[in-house]
Formats: structure tokens, C-alpha cells, sequence
């Protein structure tokens, strides 16, 4: 896929290379209309510019959709792996060579193999606190004149996985999936994956299988959550638990669910394995988990898909709360005020109109850019 050039952007497309450190990366400022471009930072080896165009698309919707001053941006790294020491340097490297961006245009935050240590080195590079949100708790800046200082909101806290669980349980209410009696699949177990288990588990959803990059795992009768829990404290891949049935990759896709949620990388849902799902739902936890064809062949079959920019809002509303000088439980507040309404409107809409949810949502999400 080349980079669309339309009538929402994008407004930059930054090539930086560091030839002492062989670092290259990209930087996508997709569009500003409602404020600075907000959008992580992602370090893999296989990341295009091409790839943060199409994410930092996806951006400028969902930061109009969940309505905030925030336009859409995202920017990539390529990474092949390291040391800290090594990862730190590229991340400086990169701050450094766009810092003139930041952060009247671009505002950085957490994204694949990027947390709040990362966001650290970042602002430590750019010299200034607001260049990106998602930092740690303890790194604080005061307000000048009040005596009070506002902190960093790391996603270490949940909150894009709260909004997961918050999208499914308010999306099941409408469509009459029982959560409580829910079926439930997760594939990708970072970050995001554990804590809608997490929050899924606090609802009562029975959770029947788990992968990440390392295993797949079937478990009929709902995961030993206390086994799982450890897994999760103690940062370890999902081959650590030793229930269940351990099935391959491309057997997850074929385990019959009320809902599916793809909480991993792009494109995980494709034509190999389409035909082979079998739920009530799709939850779009991760960013471009299928392309909107396919999207659009499952609602054909009466599979609701709920978009991406809508489900996984939460991690920018925090950044939103972050940039504000908001305290946790407040933040938690406005990532289920917001996701909440807005599954609500978009889905009674796509129902009554018998629309496609992520036309729906697009329409909204447009209205609010063009108005502006």
C-alpha cells in the first residue's frame, strides 16, 4: 500500500536516518485540524512508512471520534533488537531529529515495544515534558503558580485494556450477548491482551483461548485465573501456563466464540484464516488487525466488527487525561465515560441503518474534522 495523499493529509512524512547508528525511522503527521498529532512510537523490524500512514489514519479518526484536541499522528522505528543501552540510543536519536515537531505538532506516546521508560528517554531528549504522554508516575512537572505539578499516566495502567472490556461489555448489552455466559478469545497477551483479560474476568466472561507470540492455548471450560494471574505478574510468555490444550497458531482462529478479540499485530486477520472463525463479534483491540474488506465480508454475515479507533481509544484518552494534569481514577472515569457513549451511538446507528459500525463511526469521526 503507497501513502494516499487526500483531502485530511498527510500533512508530514519524515524520513530519519542515523548513519553513526544506522537508526531509521519514520514520523507520520497525518492531520492537525483539531490539534496537535497524537500517536505512538512503535519499534519493530519490519515498519514501514507506509505502515505509520496507515496508523496514523487511524489516528485522526479516533482522536475526532472519541473527541479530543487531539489531530493524528504515528511514528515508527526500525528495530531489530538490543540492549537497553542501544534502544535508548535510537529512541534519543529519533527525538532529537524531530524535536523541532514536538509538541505543537506532534505529541509521542507508547506504542509496540515502546512503554514509559521509553517516553522518558524520549522527553529527556526533546527537553520538554509535554513532547509525549504515557510516562512514568513519578515524572512530574510543576505548574507554574499553583504549587501543584502534573504527572505521568504510564499505560502500565490498564487503561487501553479498561477501554477493551468496557467496548465488549457495553457492545454484548446491545447485540444480547451475555457477558457473564460470553465465550471469549484474546490473541496477543502484552500490554493490552492481559489487562482486558483482566477487566474481561472482573465481568464474569469466560476466557477459552489465549496466544501470544510464543503459544497457543485452549481452555474449554475458562482459564485458572489465579495461574494466569501469576503469568501476568511476572511478565512471563504464556507457555509458563501448564493447563489446558496447547493448540497451534492457526487452530486459534478455528475455536469456536461469542467474541473474538485481536489484540495483536496488523493484519493478523486475513484471507487464510477468515473463513475459519466462528463468533458473534469482533472486538478490534489492536490497530488494523484485518483490512475494512474483510471487515466488511463478516458483516455480510452478520458478524459485528467493532472498529479499532473506537475500541482501543482508551490509551489516547489517558494520554488526553495525562496532558491535562488528571489523576488515575479520574482518567479511568473519562476512558469509560467516552467509549462507553460512543459504542452506544455507533452501534444503535449501524443497527437501525444496517450499516457497516466502521462506516458509521467514519461518518461521525468526518463530521467532527470537516465542522472544525
Amino acid at each position: 500500500m503507497e501513502i494516499i495523499k487526500d483531502e485530511f493529509g498527510p500533512e508530514y512524512v519524515i524520513r530519519v536516518y542515523d548513519p553513526k547508528l544506522k537508526m531509521e525511522g519514520f514520523l507520520v503527521i497525518d492531520n492537525t485540524v483539531l490539534g496537535p498529532g497524537k500517536g505512538g512510537i512503535r519499534m519493530a523490524e519490519n515498519v514501514t512508512a507506509e505502515e505509520v500512514f496507515r496508523l496514523a489514519r487511524t489516528m485522526t479518526f479516533k482522536n475526532a471520534l472519541a473527541d479530543l484536541p487531539f489531530g493524528g499522528a504515528k511514528a515508527g522505528i526500525i528495530w531489530k533488537g538490543g540492549p537497553l543501552e542501544l534502544k535508548k540510543k535510537f529512541i534519543q536519536s529519533f527525538a532529537k531529529a524531530i524535536k523541532c515537531f514536538t509538541p505543537k505538532k506532534y505529541i509521542a506516546g507508547p506504542d509496540v515495544n515502546t512503554g514509559e521508560k521509553e517516553m522518558e528517554w524520549f522527553v529527556e531528549a526533546t527537553g520538554n515534558w509535554r513532547s509525549a504522554t504515557g510516562k512514568p508516575a513519578n515524572l512530574c512537572m510543576e505548574m507554574f503558580g499553583s504549587g501543584q505539578s502534573k504527572c505521568g499516566i504510564p499505560h502500565e495502567f490498564g487503561s487501553t485494556g479498561f477501554g477493551v472490556a468496557k467496548t465488549t461489555e457495553t457492545a454484548s448489552e446491545i447485540l444480547g450477548i451475555d457477558i457473564k455466559k460470553a465465550r471469549v478469545a484474546i490473541h496477543g497477551f502484552g500490554n493490552v491482551g492481559t489487562f482486558t483479560y483482566i477487566f474481561l474476568k472482573q465481568m464474569g466472561a469466560k476466557i477459552v483461548a489465549l496466544a501470544d507470540a510464543e503459544a497457543t492455548i485452549f481452555e474449554k471450560d475458562g482459564f485458572d485465573h489465579k495461574a494466569i494471574m501469576e503469568i501476568i505478574k511476572n511478565r512471563e510468555p504464556l507457555k509458563k501456563y501448564h493447563g489446558g490444550q496447547k493448540i497451534s497458531a492457526e487452530k486459534f482462529w478455528e475455536v469456536p466464540t461469542d467474541i473474538l478479540i485481536p489484540a495483536s499485530i496488523t493484519n493478523v486477520i486475513n484471507d487464510s484464516n477468515k473463513n475459519k472463525i466462528k463468533t458473534k463479534m469482533i472486538v478490534e483491540a489492536g490497530n488494523i488487525p484485518m483490512t475494512e474488506e474483510i471487515e466488511k465480508e463478516f458483516f455480510k454475515k452478520g458478524v459485528y466488527v467493532v472498529p479499532d479507533f473506537i475500541v482501543n481509544a482508551g490509551g489516547v484518552i489517558s494520554s488526553y487525561a495525562e496532558y491535562r494534569g488528571y489523576n488515575p481514577k479520574r482518567m479511568m472515569e473519562t476512558v469509560e465515560r467516552k467509549i462507553t457513549k460512543n459504542v452506544r451511538i455507533i452501534l444503535k446507528k449501524s443497527i437501525k441503518e444496517k450499516k457497516n459500525p466502521r462506516d458509521v463511526a467514519l461518518e461521525i469521526a468526518i463530521s467532527r474534522i470537516v465542522k472544525k
